[in-house]
């Protein structure tokens, strides 16, 4: 995505928020399940397009915008004659975001679903409970369309004197460009990096949502690595600590496979933890997240994939 497409996806967002927009984006399953249960296959309003990624009359669109983004790509035209968006937009607070269509099965799919919002809210959370001081520096590590960030940014409360967006994908940070200027934050800076490979110097916060599933198609949005998908959540908890300026925190929204009972992921963080000096807390967001995965063999003996939320906070200078 180029800089004329980052610029219509702002467009189109402010279009949206003109419009009072708002969709709620479910699991892939449940969206699944509604597309299928639909008697009307075509999309009737900007719910229907930009949500449930149905296709559309052009009419639906005001046409200046409706060419705009299909010059973009951002629309395509089919066989048929209708229109279908090849992104959609989600609502998080007061807030839009826009990414990939449904179902995302490209290799570079930017996932938006209940693990963001759940994540957001954790986030949130932490920081009401032990807000950012002055002028703090802010990672989204994985940044996918960039929510943590925002809201990390937003819920800092004016705190903040940097934000950096960081992901391998060069798609989710073009996403994640748009949705920061529609959330209209300031002080941001983005890098395409493998990790820390592209980040310099330290942070008060780091924030992370990565991929946690095993995915036979090792598709990036998805794709976690291990044993049972905590791979990479491994290699940004270990990463991140050498990250964090003095009292500087961690905040890791993942999943963790349960096996008889006992969370190893958890069990693994808590030491090193220990280890480097850091105050660390789990807590259990939702006991039960993609039961579907367990039908999988890569999870034979697993009795179930539990979100969780950790924070890793360095001891003060």
């Amino acid at each position: 995505m180029n800089d004329h497409c980052v610029a219509r996806l702002v467009d189109l967002g402010n279009f949206l928020k003109s419009r009072h927009y708002e969709f709620t984006t479910p699991t892939p399953l449940t969206h699944h399940r509604v597309l299928r249960n639909r008697v009307e296959k075509a999309g009737r309003d900007l719910r229907d397009i930009f949500g449930w990624n149905l296709p559309f009359d052009g009419a639906l669109l005001p046409l200046p915008l409706r060419d705009q983004l299909a010059r973009e790509g951002l629309t395509q035209l089919q066989d048929t004659g209708v229109y279908q968006s090849t992104v959609r937009v989600s609502s998080l607070g007061d807030e839009l975001y826009v990414h990939s269509r449904f179902p995302t099965s490209e290799e570079d799919a930017v996932f938006f679903g209940p693990d963001t919002y759940r994540f957001a809210a954790l986030i949130a959370q932490e920081l009401a409970t032990q807000p950012l001081g002055a002028h703090g520096r802010i990672l989204d590590m994985g940044c996918g369309g960039g929510p943590g960030g925002i809201v990390a940014t937003r819920s800092a409360g004016g705190r903040v004197h940097e934000v950096v967006l960081a992901d391998i994908n060069p798609k989710a940070l073009a996403l994640a460009k748009a949705n920061a200027r529609l959330a209209q934050v300031e002080f941001c800076t983005f890098v395409q990096s493998d990790l820390f490979q592209g980040i310099t110097g330290d942070f008060d916060l780091i924030v992370s949502n990565p991929p946690y599933l095993v995915d036979a198609e090792r598709r990036t949005y998805r794709h976690g690595g291990g044993d049972y998908g905590e791979g990479l959540s491994q290699r940004i908890l270990e990463q991140s600590i050498a990250h964090l300026r003095p009292g500087g925190r961690l905040i890791l929204y993942t999943g963790s496979a349960v096996v008889q009972g006992v969370d190893p992921f958890s069990v693994w963080a808590a030491g090193i933890a220990e280890r480097t000096g850091c105050a660390f807390t789990r807590r259990e967001i939702d006991p039960d997240v993609f039961g579907e995965e367990l039908d999988r063999p890569e999870y034979a003996g697993v009795d179930r994939i539990a979100a969780i939320g950790l924070v890793v906070q360095r001891p003060p200078a």
